[in-house]
């Protein structure tokens, strides 16, 4: 097998497309969830604290006399949170549906009816049909 084919059967298989297209959804969803932390989550829990800093920005939170800005790095923390934990649930949900489909896969026949049973069933049924 040449190098070039080689190469092709990898750079097209179904996981390396995968990773590919999750990837893109990937940035796509980081930009959504940086939004809502920066825009929504993070002045809601910090305007508390920022209003009694007397501060109107998360990146005005510095150490004084430094140039440490810790407030970009809690919201980045807080964005970090909110990707693992929507992450969590939806690998969550994914292993549960994989794991239910599973186990009707893999879910034994139902048992047949024993011998004294079948002739149970044969004999109710010539009396009924009396």
């Amino acid at each position: 097998m040449s190098f070039i084919s080689e190469f092709k059967k990898f750079a097209l298989e179904g996981s390396v497309l995968d990773l590919a297209v999750g990837f893109v959804v990937g940035a796509a969803f980081k930009e959504i969830v940086t939004s809502l932390v920066n825009d929504i989550i993070t002045p809601a829990i910090l305007t508390p604290a920022l209003s009694f800093a007397k501060l109107t920005n998360l990146s005005d939170l510095v150490i004084p006399g430094t140039a440490i800005k810790y407030g970009s790095f809690l919201s980045s923390v807080l964005t970090f949170i909110i990707v693992a934990f929507t992450l969590f649930i939806l690998v969550k949900a994914i292993n549960t549906a994989k794991n239910k489909k599973k186990e009707e896969a893999t879910a034994p026949p139902a048992a047949e009816p024993s011998s004294t049973d079948k002739l149970l069933m044969e004999i109710r049924d010539k009396l009924s049909a009396r």
